[in-house]
């Protein structure tokens, strides 16, 4: 077969009580990356790097979450 179907993407679980959905953008590039944030330590998990609103919607529609924190 020389075209196979596209699986459909998994949909990752979270823990809301430990993880905060966060977007971290540059100062100086302006580059925005969406991931988790650890509620106990601080340490941030990049999911996806978003380059439009077109990206930022896939992330939200993917983790089931609404207003996105950002951090500079």
């Amino acid at each position: 077969m020389l075209f196979a179907k596209k699986k459909p993407r998994e949909k990752k679980a979270y823990d809301p009580a430990r993880w905060k959905p966060v977007i971290r953008c540059s100062i100086c590039t302006g580059e925005m990356a969406a991931g988790f944030k650890e509620t106990a330590t601080g340490r941030f998990e990049e999911v996806m790097l978003i380059r439009d609103d077109r990206d930022l919607a896939r992330f939200e529609k993917e983790y089931g979450v609404e207003n996105v924190a950002k951090e500079y």
